[in-house]
């Protein structure tokens, strides 16, 4: 039975909602805009009510009540790896969206007991500081208590991908936001061997053969049959740490930072797009639909969350509520 409520704007493909699932709390609804995301949440939460379209568009009114308000905003106004613009850019300006909704819903008289958001890493130093101590200003303003953490995905979700990410909580109940812990560094057992698989065959697609315009280029780089590289556009690096890079949106669209392999049978391939939904914790059983290309699932992949992290702040939040609100 779930006791708690949750709302999940920029849903993506649900990896929050999974997260917050496994803890024992239930998606009321869920916002994404991407129609290619919609159709992979719909195909794994069948049961969410799913509103697709501009984030803009939603009314707290037209809301059900919900426990905790959750989101993953746009990273890539404030990621290293894109301009940097943070609030300049207008995808950084959905994160005052949220704040709009939190104050249709405070004005209603139901304002979430909990916000859970998340970004890159970059957001906490942007601008000096600048841009997240507004972060932090805008919720204190609405009543939160906010306490944030960067984490890494290998060091406390035990999956194998090196992957840095802010974490920002916030309680209405400030009994609540002083019982609550974040989660402590786990040992990494789950390690790339249990996800990649070295040995057999996968579609001839993946494959990198002698025709391919930068085949030279990556056999004489990649040499170990149990590491993973990075494609970085005109060199190649090898992840010597026994995890994974970071995986990024932009990964199967033609551009840097493609994840690739030496398997045992010393050919080069891509990692499939079901071996990166593994780096980001999601279950073997989750579905991808059919009909969306590679590409699409490859950013999907890359835009995602960190499943079990999620689960690790999720549990911890669903203690606190237990015990003190």
């Amino acid at each position: 039975m779930f006791t708690y409520k949750l709302g999940s704007l920029f849903a993506g493909i649900g990896g929050i909602d999974l997260g917050f699932l496994k803890a024992g709390v239930s998606t009321a609804w869920a916002n994404e805009i991407d129609t290619y995301c919609a159709k992979t949440f719909k195909s794994n939460h069948s049961n969410t009510n799913l509103i697709v379209g501009d984030i803009c568009n939603l009314n707290a009114k037209d809301l059900e009540n919900i426990d905790i308000l959750a989101g993953g905003f746009p990273c890539q106004p404030f990621s290293i790896a894109g301009y940097r613009k943070g609030f300049e850019d207008d995808r950084g300006n959905l994160f005052f969206q949220i704040i709009r909704l939190l104050k249709e819903f405070k004005n209603e008289n139901r304002l979430p007991k909990v916000v859970f958001l998340e970004n890159v890493k970059n957001l906490y130093n942007h601008n000096n500081g600048e841009t997240f101590k507004l972060v932090r200003e805008e919720l204190k303003e609405l009543g939160y208590h906010v306490t944030e953490k960067i984490i890494n995905t290998c060091e406390y979700g035990n999956i194998p991908q090196n992957r840095e990410r802010l974490y920002i909580v916030g309680f209405l109940d400030e009994d609540c936001f002083n019982s609550f812990k974040w989660p402590t560094k786990t040992p990494l057992t789950n390690t790339l061997d249990k996800i990649v698989d070295w040995d057999s065959d996968v579609d001839k697609k993946y494959y990198y053969t002698e025709s391919t315009k930068c085949y030279p280029l990556l056999a004489e780089n990649i040499k170990n049959n149990r590491s993973i590289y990075q494609f970085r556009r005109v060199y190649i690096r090898e992840n010597k740490s026994g995890v994974c890079p970071t995986l990024t949106a932009n990964m199967g669209m033609g551009g840097h930072n493609v994840p690739l392999i030496k398997d045992s049978k010393e050919r080069i391939r891509k990692l499939t797009p079901r071996e990166c939904l593994l780096l980001q914790g999601f279950p073997k059983d989750f579905i991808i639909p059919k009909d969306l290309c590679d590409s699409r699932v490859y950013k999907q992949a890359g835009n995602s969350v960190s499943v079990e992290v999620i689960y690790r702040i999720a549990k911890e939040i669903v203690r606190v509520l237990n015990e003190k609100c």
